[in-house]
This record gives C-alpha cells, sequence and structure tokens, in this order.
C-alpha cells in the first residue's frame, strides 16, 4: 500500500514537527515554504561569517518536546546549560534582578512594593491552574498583586513598548504562563538556568530536515502556497505559482491573517476569525560588538528616552569566541506608522542605547548591525482567548489550520512548536 502524501504549508517549529512526526507514522510530508530556509522565525542567516538566528532564543528546563525530539536525532550532548543573570536599566543606572537579594537591594521601589511584587512572582511560578486567569485582564491582575508602584515601575514600560494600544487587552493567563517559564528554570532561587543549542538553532532544525528527506519527506522552498483547492466539502490539493498539487490532506502551520487569501471557500464565520486574529510586528537589530555591554542576558528597560522593553545580551548565554552579539527587539502593532521606518532609524537608536547604557562603548566597538523584521511575530493574546481560537480542525475533511497562538497559554518557542506540531500530525493521522 503506498504512503499518503500529506501536505504541511510552513516550515517553522510547528511545521517541521508535524512532517517529522508524519514520517514517523509512515506517511510522507510534502511542505511548501515561502521563505529560502526551513526555521520561520527560529531561522538563520550569515552575520559576517557567524551564523545565527535572525531572532534570538533560548531554552528553559521545561523545554520537554524539544530535549525529546534532541534524544531522538542523537543531539542531546550539544545542550547546554548555563547560569545566566538579568539585569534592569532604571533610573540611568543598570541594576541586578531576576533573584529576592537583587529585589531586596532594587533603587527606587519601596518594601512593601518589593515584597509584593516578590510574593507575585513566587505564586505565580508554582501556580499549576490557568484557565481561571483566561477570561482576566493581565494588567489588572498584576496590579491587584504588586500594586500600582511596582506595576508603574515594574511593568509598565514591558507592556507599552509591546503591545501600545492593546496593552490592556491580554489574558492575565498568557502573562502568567511567561512568568512560570522563567520562573522554574532555574538551579535555585539565586541562580537562574538557561540553555543553548550548540551551533544554535540551525543544529536541530537541519538534523530535522536531513530526517524527514532521508524518511521520503519533500521540501518545497521559495514555493507559497497561494491557494488551498476545495471541492464538494473536501481537501483536493494546493496552488503554488499557477501550478496545482494534488493532496486529500492539507495542514496549514501559517500565521493566521494569511488564511482567509488562501482558503477564501471557508465557511464566513471562521474567515472572520482567522481575518480579525491580531499579531504584533517586531523589528529586530541584532548587533557584533568588539566589548560586553553588561554581564547580563536579559536586560529589561524602563528609561523615558528608550522605546525598547529590553535588549539580550545572547553571548552571555552562548559565548561566540571575542565577538559580543546583543539583540534589540522593537515591538509594535504592524498597523503602526514606526513599523514603517527606515532601518537607519533602528540602527541609530540600537547604537545610541547601547552607549547609554554602557558608556565605555564607543562607535569603534561596533563591529556590524542587521536589521530583521517579522510582521506576524506575536499573537495578541486576549480574555477569554481560549473560546475565541477556532478548532485546528476545520469542517473541510482533511483540512487544519494552526499557528503559534494554538499553544496559549504558552508564548511562541521553538519546543511548543515542535511538541504541538507532533501531537497535531497525530490526530491528522487517526
Amino acid at each position: 500500500m503506498p504512503k499518503e502524501r500529506i501536505a504541511i504549508i510552513g516550515a517553522g517549529p510547528m511545521g517541521l514537527g508535524v512532517a517529522y512526526q508524519l514520517v514517523h507514522q509512515g506517511c510522507i510530508p510534502v511542505v511548501f515554504e515561502l521563505d529560502d530556509r526551513v526555521g520561520g522565525m527560529t531561522s538563520t542567516f550569515n552575520f559576517g561569517g557567524l551564523t545565527i538566528e535572525r531572532y534570538y532564543h533560548f531554552h528553559c528546563t521545561s523545554d520537554i518536546a524539544f530535549f525529546q525530539v534532541l534524544k531522538e536525532l542523537g543531539l542531546e550532548k550539544k545542550m547546554h546549560w548555563v547560569n545566566t543573570s538579568m539585569g534592569y536599566y532604571y533610573q540611568k543606572k543598570l541594576q541586578p534582578w531576576g533573584n529576592p537579594l537583587a529585589l531586596l537591594r532594587f533603587s527606587g521601589l519601596s518594601l512593601d512594593a518589593k515584597f509584593r511584587y516578590g510574593f507575585h512572582a513566587f505564586h505565580a511560578t508554582r501556580r499549576t491552574d490557568w484557565k481561571s486567569l483566561d477570561h482576566e485582564e493581565a494588567t489588572n491582575w498584576i496590579k491587584r498583586w504588586v500594586g500600582s508602584e511596582a506595576y508603574d515601575i515594574l511593568w509598565s514600560k514591558l507592556f507599552e513598548y509591546k503591545f501600545y494600544e492593546h496593552s490592556r487587552e491580554l489574558s492575565a493567563a498568557w502573562i502568567w504562563s511567561r512568568i512560570r517559564r522563567i520562573g522554574r528554570s532555574r538551579y535555585d532561587i539565586f541562580r537562574e538556568k538557561l540553555g543553548y543549542l550548540e551551533g544554535g538553532s540551525s543544529t536541530l532544525l537541519n538534523a530535522m530536515k536531513t530526517f524527514i528527506e532521508h524518511g521520503g519527506g519533500e521540501f518545497h522552498l521559495k514555493t507559497p502556497v497561494t491557494k488551498v483547492e476545495i471541492n464538494d466539502g473536501m481537501v483536493t490539493g494546493v496552488h503554488t505559482d499557477g501550478e496545482f498539487h494534488p493532496f486529500t490532506t492539507v495542514v496549514s502551520t501559517i500565521p493566521l491573517p494569511f488564511i482567509p487569501s488562501m482558503i477564501p471557500n471557508l465557511p464566513p464565520d471562521l474567515l472572520q476569525a482567522f481575518a480579525s486574529a491580531k499579531n504584533i510586528a517586531v523589528v529586530c537589530v541584532i548587533v557584533k560588538l568588539k566589548k560586553q555591554v553588561t554581564g547580563n542576558f536579559w536586560l529589561n528597560v524602563n528609561d523615558p528616552d528608550m522605546d525598547i522593553p529590553g535588549l539580550v545580551e545572547y553571548t552571555n548565554l552562548r559565548p561566540l569566541g571575542e565577538e559580543h552579539i546583543i539583540y534589540v527587539p522593537f515591538y509594535m502593532p504592524g498597523e503602526h506608522p514606526k513599523y514603517q521606518d527606515d532601518d537607519q532609524i533602528f540602527l541609530n537608536k540600537v547604537s545610541r542605547y547601547i552607549k547609554t547604557i554602557n558608556s565605555s562603548v564607543t562607535d569603534n566597538d561596533f563591529m556590524q548591525m542587521h536589521v530583521s523584521r517579522y510582521r506576524y511575530a506575536q499573537p495578541i493574546c486576549g480574555t477569554g482567548y481560549l473560546d475565541k481560537l477556532p478548532s485546528s480542525a476545520l469542517p473541510i475533511k482533511r483540512l487544519w489550520v494552526a499557528d503559534t497562538s494554538y499553544y496559549y497559554p504558552e508564548d511562541r518557542g521553538i519546543s511548543e512548536g515542535i511538541g504541538f506540531g507532533r501531537e497535531l500530525a497525530k490526530r491528522v493521522t487517526e
């Protein structure tokens, strides 16, 4: 009996997870991808001779699905763990952050606010039930626990410079999952434990692609699907630039806002649900420096002269010789006028911000800078999101649709994408 050929739209972590699992289940996945490489937001590029991710990634001890694939592919020894640290740039000075001692010593916050903030973080880290938070708005939830003082100083800029006008629409369940993931990835209460993969994300991405191809799978890069064909309530195939490919099963893993134009024959209520899915865009500046900026992996920023929630000094997690790599993400709604700003505007800002945070950094320390943009970088998970999310199994026979919002309440991530993709593949082949 011939193996079933199944079309997968999108080669990000979820699409790769679907294809990888389908090979395990005796199917032939055929992956169609707009980009010239696999990985989506986890894909890598050549940054002056250095192969590195376009957007920063790290791993926590809870990334079970990720570790499982590493083990299956014989890559577990390439995983490395590091005692990382966090910082907070506030009141024009760099302060330690991320543990109880740093909280107690934090300048600019009352003792009562420190206690309330710490208790909330402790409680959120140990909480397991999240569904009761699904209908609660995040900023009100945080304020109720930590108070207005701690919220204004420690949280408000993080919301403002990531979600802008959507800041007061978010589900508390989504925020809780972010607090919990980082809070539980520790050696102890004083030491944070984050991981990186030797060679970066491409080590896993390329290994998964090779496994899929060896199992008979196919990759069609630079080949966007323009339409999914439906006849008599069933999938019949996909169109790519004038060419038709027959399939009886199709799985889409691309962002939901693309679905209405790609599958226009869906019921009106589904088209409306997919079209109304909100996402935050990102303009991410990656910098190569001769000098370390701080000793922290993650630096939160609350400064009236900087329109960023923070920056990531990647080489404080994954050492890359004498070069120091910093990611500076500018998040904003894709409709915001700032998203249309020229690259040079963002480059100038980042240069100024880095030299402000560390005055010893000069123009001569900047070796190279690069700008990446991603329109659908972060789903906006509003209150009651669980009820609003359509089923991944559409009312069209053998047609499945999901994107990173389906990990809810978990945030987008490599492990979440692969894990969800593998489970989705099992449902597809039932």
